[in-house]
């Protein structure tokens, strides 16, 4: 789950990282208030969605009157900005973050992911920030300094110390550098964040060092134990496909294909992902359903794959452990009857019951589809697109 600037700068605020004076507007009029509450002059006027790129895309402006700010509101407020990292539909623009201007002296990009090959965090900077951290891995890799944290050890300072040399930071920096690291780590911790990016990690004019840009993502399945950070999500930021998922319990990414994928098991959707893609079809999506799919939890999955107007035909893939085959074969010809489907439809079934699966499927009297192995059921899935959107 992704948060807005504002949020991402409270929560670390919070945790001692230091950060620029500002407040939130939802109107021109709040936006010129805010302005005047920052001392009249000159203030930053920052679109508030969830994406990067938005300086680039107009959704940033250095302000130097309260008339200023009112009109920049006025034209940013209701507009969708779009981003290279929006895609074309972009995000429509619900608030802004009025902000004091800062005296920049240097750049400083700073990152906190979670690195799969060593299982651990990874602290990732440079002494160039600025730029979106895919532009600096190609423009300027040498720049990038990487930084493993061993979880039974935590961020230890010299660690902090030595990457603030590495930056070439001098003086009061380094200190002020060793508690905004500290503290960065502590957020992304203990409230089981997937990234935490300050980018950029500003050198003032004065030396000292404040986060004028923020961005935190958090793992969804652990938001039930983190209430204040489940409540900062803003559905109106997601696609709405994804939202209705969500809200339904159910794993979904949203994709621009138009083969809709009903799929028990990660690792299981993403081979038929594959699969579809190797027999010259685009997936319109990822959902997993889960383990112990009821029959209802299947017609759900259909509506939820349904909300997209690119789907052409559906492909059930399921292995059945946890799940069984009947009560997934069940949910498919309920759904097919409830929802009033005329999309073409290939059930493939394997494991737990799944002879009593093939048997419902074929004695339904509905044009249902069935397939034995997954690449027969991506070919198959291929073949029946009314209109076929090309592979990607």
């Amino acid at each position: 789950m992704d948060i807005h600037e504002h949020q991402a700068k409270s929560i670390l605020a919070e945790f001692g990282v230091p950060v620029p004076k500002g407040h939130l507007a939802f109107s021109p009029e709040q936006a010129a208030h805010a302005a005047r509450m920052l001392g009249g002059g000159r203030v930053v006027v920052k679109a508030q969605i969830h994406s990067g790129g938005r300086g680039a895309a107009g959704g940033v402006k250095l302000c130097t009157s309260e008339t200023e700010v009112r009109s920049y509101a006025a034209t940013l407020l209701g507009k969708t900005l779009v981003t290279k990292q929006t895609g074309a539909g972009g995000k429509l623009i619900e608030r802004l973050w009025i902000e004091e201007a800062t005296d920049i002296a240097q750049e400083i990009y700073l990152g906190f992911v979670l690195d799969r090959k060593s299982e651990r965090i990874m602290i990732v900077a440079s002494g160039h920030g600025g730029m979106e951290i895919e532009d600096l891995a190609e423009k300027d890799p040498g720049s990038l300094v990487r930084m493993i944290i061993d979880p039974a050890a935590g961020l230890v300072e010299f660690q902090a110390r030595d990457l603030a040399f590495r930056l070439g930071l001098k003086g009061k920096q380094i200190g002020q550098f060793v508690t905004t690291l500290r503290a960065c780590y502590r957020a992304y911790r203990d409230l089981d964040a997937m990234m935490v990016e300050i980018n950029p990690l500003a050198v003032t004019g004065a030396g000292d060092l404040v986060a004028l840009d923020a961005k935190m993502s958090f793992d969804t399945n652990a938001l039930y134990r983190r209430p204040q950070v489940a409540a900062l999500r803003d559905p109106g930021q997601e696609d709405p496909r994804e939202s209705s998922a969500h809200d339904n319990g159910l794993a979904y990414v949203g994709l621009e294909g138009d083969i809709g994928c009903i799929i028990n098991g990660a690792g299981l959707a993403m081979a038929t992902m594959d699969m579809i893609h190797l027999a010259g079809g685009a997936p319109a999506n990822f959902l997993d359903i889960g383990g112990g799919a009821s029959p209802e939890r299947v017609v759900t999955a259909f509506r939820t794959v349904l909300t997209d107007p690119n789907v052409g035909v559906i492909l059930v893939n399921i292995f059945a452990g946890i799940n069984r085959c009947d009560w997934i074969a069940r949910g498919v010809v309920q759904a097919y009857q409830e929802v009033g489907l005329t999309l073409p439809v290939i059930v493939r079934l394997s494991g737990t019951n799944v002879e009593e699966g093939r048997e419902i499927i074929r004695t339904s009297g509905l044009p249902l589809m069935s397939a034995d192995t997954l690449a027969e059921a991506a070919k198959l899935a291929v073949r029946s697109r009314p209109s076929p959107i090309a592979a990607q």
